[in-house]
């Protein structure tokens, strides 16, 4: 709880991988990827419960195993390979509400995502909550490629500049650009927060270096992830 409002962590972890199989408890380091994610939301000042929202009983008892709260499994309408990250979240709020549990702020923590510390969750909380005016943040990265040298090739088969300004600049002048790296999202419950919220389109950032902004997609990526364990210590 932060200024007493009460803080879900979600942590979606479908049993199905097509890249990597079994991805989510695939082992990093000595321990399945999802732990990371679970230990960093445990972890947290301010994360009143950290939930696992898994169609797999395998996946749940491993959830269990790192202190995760896993009272459901999720149905499998909303664990196919388009299945949506926010109509789970919606099915794991909605479930708790019919259960009497009320939350003010969710948190998603991606488990594809290890490296992520607790204070960054809990600075990314204080950030939002002391900003009211907004009801959404999302933690972005500096881009390693800058868009202004970025271009589309039309139907008549030319180049067409990604941005709209001239990339006849010097290269420190170019203008600051982020990517969303998918390690923090957090969203305030109210009638914003919907089946058309588009969580990428978060509105406030929480900045972090691209050396920790590390989503495991590929086997090139967990050895990434790998080396990069083991020479930093984040929990």
């Amino acid at each position: 709880m932060y200024q007493k409002q009460r803080i879900l962590a979600i942590i979606p972890a479908r049993g199905g991988s097509k890249g990597i199989p079994n991805k989510n408890i695939i082992d990093l380091c000595g321990k399945p990827l999802l732990s990371y994610s679970i230990l960093a939301g445990l972890s947290s000042n301010y994360i009143d419960t950290v939930m696992v929202s898994t169609d797999s009983v395998k996946i749940r008892d491993i959830a269990l195993s790192f202190g995760a709260s896993v009272p459901f499994l999720r149905p499998a309408e909303y664990a196919t390979d388009t299945s949506k990250t926010i109509d789970c979240m919606l099915h794991v709020i909605q479930e708790l509400n019919r259960n009497g549990q009320h939350y003010d702020y969710v948190v998603l923590l991606q488990p594809t995502q290890p490296i992520r510390k607790p204070e960054w969750i809990d600075s990314a909380i204080e950030l939002l909550i002391n900003h009211p005016e907004e009801d959404s943040l999302v933690s972005v990265c500096p881009v390693s490629e800058h868009p202004i040298l970025m271009r589309t090739i039309t139907k008549e088969g030319t180049l067409k500049s990604l941005l709209p300004m001239s990339s006849t600049v010097r290269r420190q002048d170019f203008p600051d650009v982020y990517r969303v790296n998918g390690s923090i999202y957090i969203n305030k419950i109210n009638s914003n927060f919907n089946a058309d919220t588009s969580l990428n389109d978060n509105h406030l950032p929480y900045y972090m270096e691209e050396q920790y902004s590390i989503d495991i997609d590929s086997y090139e990526d967990l050895q990434r992830a790998e080396h990069f364990l083991s020479n930093h210590t984040i929990l």
